[in-house]
């Protein structure tokens, strides 16, 4: 069977919107990441409130976001206006849930298809689809990355401006919405590095896993 490049290339493109959008979920979905830096953030200490108060805020707003539930902020007052930025948030939550759910049925598809012999993908200079899909999604990491450390708060603002055009809500005022004191921009810093060493992590492992797929079926000499 002759391989097929557009065939490798959807594969490619399918493998780092995966590996992408699953990065992005980890810190959404593992709350226990938040947990952690609830002590580590110094966050009682900051805000006065107790660990239990500072965790049911961030479960309510997370229900809200992820499970649709109604909008709450725990024992915290809120504002309508922000109410209204965490369904914009809402939004794109579940955008990037839908996107791995599509990419990840998508590619156990085309590799069923691929172990059944009913596809074959072309290897561009010698290297399949994960291979190429790794190496977009960690050069991703690295101008994103090294654009954030230059200046994070800076990358933080150009995010919201990118993702919540012409809109002003995530621009919180504590006395109003206080769960953005139990949400410091050091949390949002710390979720970032999160998704790029589990974004880096999968890369590893789809470039690892088309180097030693190789060597194995390399002919001896």
């Amino acid at each position: 069977m002759k391989a097929s490049k557009p065939a490798s290339l959807l594969c490619t493109a399918l493998l780092a919107l995966l590996v992408l959008s699953f990065s992005i979920a980890v810190p959404i979905l593992f709350r226990p990441f938040y947990y952690l830096q609830i002590d580590a953030l110094a966050l009682p200490e900051r805000t006065g409130w107790s660990r239990e108060v500072i965790r049911e805020a961030y479960d309510d707003v997370l229900d809200f976001c992820v499970l649709g539930k109604p909008f709450s902020a725990g024992q915290l007052a809120w504002s309508e206006a922000g109410r209204s930025h965490f369904a914009d948030v809402r939004v794109l939550f579940w955008a990037d849930f839908a996107v791995l759910a599509a990419t990840a049925a998508a590619c156990v598809l085309l590799l069923i298809l691929r172990l059944r012999g009913k596809l074959r993908f072309h290897r561009f200079l010698g290297r399949g689809p994960g291979f190429w899909a790794g190496a977009l999604a960690a050069g991703l990491v690295a101008v994103v990355g090294g654009l954030a450390a230059l200046d994070f708060e800076r990358a933080f603002v150009v995010f919201h401006a990118l993702f919540f055009p012409g809109k002003d809500n995530w621009l919180f005022d504590p006395a109003a919405d206080p769960i953005i004191l139990v949400m410091p921009e050091a949390f949002f810093r710390n979720c970032a590095l999160l998704i790029g060493a589990v974004l880096l992590a999968c890369c590893a492992g789809l470039i690892l896993s088309d180097l030693f797929r190789r060597q194995r079926v390399s002919p001896a000499p």
